[in-house]
């Protein structure tokens, strides 16, 4: 495996592929880009280390729909997703999907570093400590059935008082599971809970 990160640009706008790229070799990080959505899903390898930089409109397979083919694919990389026609619905299911970060175009490209950056570490931490399958098995055995309903309801983007209604309780029992769950298996985010359990989606 490529220990080296790679940061994977998918936009089907040539000039700003370009300008990330730019950006990024210019202070000699690794990137690789994609003009297209199928493109990236033909090349990309499941254990490369690094980050996606994804636009969210694009034609034929759009941002949310290659987050998803990602999960199927287990490619757990961290996702920053940009768009110029962003709005708060769109951002929020992003990131229930398990995206990390939501971008305005024009993207600043000094916080982009920085976001981008971040998610290179989030990335290396989580290929630290949750590396060991057999580790992670066991902390899975630790949920209860109800926690394990509202895991799964949770990494396929369900709010709270989503998941609170269809299992008939109070939204503070949801957030009561939610918070015993993430504390069993050791994750603090929803991105972490979704690469986590990609494996175990897969299996089904």
């Amino acid at each position: 495996m490529n220990k080296n990160p790679t940061i994977f640009v998918i936009d089907d706008d040539d000039d700003v592929r370009q300008s990330l790229r730019w950006l990024f070799e210019s202070v000699k990080l690794r990137v690789e880009d994609f003009s297209s959505a199928g493109d990236f899903l033909a090349h990309v390898e499941v254990d490369r280390p690094g980050c996606v930089i994804l636009d969210v409109r694009m034609p034929e397979m759009d941002g949310l729909e290659l987050l998803q083919a990602l999960q199927a694919r287990l490619i757990g990389l961290p996702v920053i997703m940009i768009s110029g026609h962003g709005d708060v619905p769109m951002a929020v299911r992003a990131m229930q999907m398990g995206a990390i970060d939501f971008l305005q175009k024009p993207v600043n490209h000094q916080h982009l570093l920085e976001r981008t950056r971040f998610a290179l570490a989030e990335d290396r931490r989580f290929r630290e400590e949750f590396g060991d399958p057999l580790e992670m098995s066991a902390r899975f055995e630790l949920l209860t059935p109800k926690e394990r309903t509202v895991l799964d309801k949770m990494v396929h983007g369900h709010a709270n008082k989503v998941i609170a209604r269809d299992l008939g309780v109070s939204i503070r029992t949801i957030e009561t599971h939610r918070a015993n769950l993430l504390r069993k298996l050791g994750v603090q985010s929803v991105a972490d809970l979704v690469r986590l359990t990609i494996p175990l989606r897969q299996q089904r």
